[in-house]
């Protein structure tokens, strides 16, 4: 498996990986990287796929977001062709996604996502370190993961880019 750097060829595949990944014609997931794409919250270097032979399977990408006036990153959505989930491409995905994060300087990578997967990942409750969704019903589901560059005055209301709320 390779984990590399979407490129523009890569756009339809990109967009039928989560079709399938997320079970339908036109899942939320399609248009919201689309709109993220074209938006000021793109970030090219931390949109990555995953390919087996030569095939894109899975893709990650991790866009601009906020902390009060303190810049972020979201992750998501994360998708694998369903044949391929459960095999390991989600984690790495994940693992280099995590990684480029950090070699960015970036003090942060929130989303929102199940409690049983993502604190393996190092993931914990935004809450439990003073940082709260925008969106009080996100409150359960929503993580943090603290890279290297983080600095616990880092607290206060956690916003996405505008895309998110376009869904």
């Amino acid at each position: 498996m390779l984990i590399r750097r979407e490129n523009p060829g890569d756009i339809d595949t990109v967009a039928e990986v989560h079709r399938q990944a997320f079970d339908g014609d036109a899942p939320l997931e399609v248009g919201l990287v689309t709109r993220l794409r074209s938006s000021d919250a793109w970030i090219p270097q931390l949109s990555l796929v995953a390919e087996l032979a030569g095939s894109v399977t899975g893709h990650v990408c991790l866009t601009r977001a906020t902390v009060d006036s303190t810049d972020v990153l979201a992750l998501g959505p994360i998708g694998v062709l369903p044949d391929l989930q459960r095999d390991g491409v989600g984690s790495a995905l994940m693992h280099a996604a995590l990684g480029g994060a950090d070699a960015r300087d970036e003090p942060l990578v929130a989303l929102l996502g199940h409690l049983d997967y993502y604190p393996r990942f190092g993931f914990v409750s935004g809450t439990s370190v003073g940082i709260e969704p925008d969106q009080p019903s996100w409150s359960s589901h929503f993580q943090v993961r603290r890279l290297a560059r983080w600095n616990p005055g880092i607290t206060g209301t956690f916003r996405y880019a505008a895309p998110f709320y376009d869904l």
